[in-house]
């Protein structure tokens, strides 16, 4: 059991079972028996008087989902104290890139749509990066990548999520509940001065109580009352990562930070992310014809394509010559590319939007989500080129290096 746990820590074991369910998800919605899998994921479970009668989808979406954004923000947060990200310059390049990939892809689509009537309100759809996939394709072809590299991606994804959740609460809602969402932030705070006192928890409910008896209840509750807020609920999940304590604190032989990402890191990447694949990636097809010709598609071909590939490479290579930004001297700009193609995988975010923009028009609801799958597989597509090849270049550059070391040594 040990060794299988160890295996699914590593993220290209992880990667390669989501990509798997998203294939099986995409083959089984599109197969005769598209009406069972509808059903399957259509199935609606959970306490109604909190609101949370959720569908099968949903549950995947917004609370599988918030395991590995917890994950991510977790890992960030060890970055921001311990890592990469600890240099201000480093860690403002991702972030600039970000708003940047964000804001260039909107802008094609609106400029594609320009004067089409309703088809003008998708602009959002090409704004977001799916972190989780993005995340796996990356660990899949670029096992010899400097580790850097997924830094970079994994903070402007983040940043890239949170616009497009500000956007979604802005631009794509009608209002949001303060009540519950202030409510999660006095949470927030709580678990972060929990977090940050070390043993307070134990202090103050008894030192034979768990943390996890604390932290556990608190963060499910924070996750629902960002859910009844209307703010996407796996936010809470990375907020909560960011809060967590990277330090050991007296008597602890390690942070709380390390123990949550060993104990949840395999049932995340084994477990979390294939099931939310498995229930979110079953887009069908219709006519690929008039798919192909309708604007709102080629908008958003052409946003998370084109884009969010200019947008983020370019917008990196302006921001180091106008701003102390600077890239991390492992990487090379051909690397910064691969992964700005890469960031245009859009799935989860990108099909809320979708939803959310064509609630009365079903072809353009079918039309957009089938070409969010379709750019999102020519992005893996070229990025997988491009990361491939820049692969072999430092597998090849680490085995020169280690046939010199083995030669000095003798």
């Amino acid at each position: 059991m040990r060794g299988v746990l160890d295996a699914l820590r590593r993220d290209a074991v992880g990667g390669s079972l989501l990509i798997g369910a998203a294939l099986v998800a995409v083959l089984w919605a599109n197969s005769p028996w598209s009406d069972a899998y509808e059903s399957v994921r259509s199935f609606s479970f959970g306490p109604e008087a909190m609101h949370l009668n959720l569908s099968v989808q949903a549950w995947a979406a917004d609370g599988l989902l918030t395991l590995f954004f917890f994950i991510v923000g977790n890992e960030l947060k060890q970055e921001f104290v311990h890592g990469e990200l600890r240099h201000p310059r480093r860690a403002l390049l991702p972030i600039v890139a970000a708003l940047c990939g964000v804001v260039l892809p909107a802008g094609i689509f609106a400029a594609i749509n320009f004067g089409q009537g309703e088809a003008a309100s998708g602009w959002g759809i090409p704004m977001a990066t799916d972190i989780a996939f993005a995340v796996a394709v990356l660990a899949v072809v670029g096992r010899h990548l400097p580790p850097a590299l997924r830094t970079f991606l994994l903070t402007l994804a983040i940043v890239d999520d949170l616009a497009a959740i500000v956007v979604i609460a802005v631009f794509y809602t009608e209002g949001l509940s303060w009540a519950p969402l202030l409510g999660a932030v006095g949470l927030l705070a709580v678990f972060g001065v929990l977090q940050r006192g070390t043993g307070l928890a134990a202090r103050l409910l008894g030192s034979r109580v768990p943390n996890c008896a604390v932290f556990v209840p608190l963060a499910v509750v924070i996750w629902a009352l960002m859910h009844e807020s209307g703010v996407h609920a796996t936010i809470a999940g990375a907020a909560m990562g960011l809060l967590m304590r990277t330090r050991a604190g007296r008597g602890e032989s390690t942070s709380p930070s390390h123990r949550a990402e060993h104990l949840l890191r395999p049932w995340v990447m084994g477990l979390a992310l294939p099931l939310f694949a498995l229930f979110s990636a079953g887009v069908v097809f219709g006519d690929l014809g008039s798919t192909l010709t309708d604007p709102v598609a080629l908008g958003i071909v052409a946003g998370l394509v084109g884009g969010k590939l200019i947008g983020i490479a370019g917008g990196s290579w302006v921001a180091t010559k106008l701003t102390p930004a600077e890239l991390n001297p492992t990487l090379r700009w051909i690397d910064i590319v691969g992964m700005s193609q890469l960031a245009g995988i859009g799935f989860t975010v990108s099909l809320l939007i979708s939803e959310l923009s064509f609630p009365e028009n079903p072809v353009m609801l079918d039309h957009a989500k089938s070409a969010v799958l379709i750019a999102s597989t020519l992005a893996t597509a070229l990025a997988a080129i491009i990361l491939g090849l820049r692969n072999a270049h430092y597998r090849t550059q680490a085995n020169a290096d280690r046939q010199v070391s083995s030669a000095e040594r003798s």
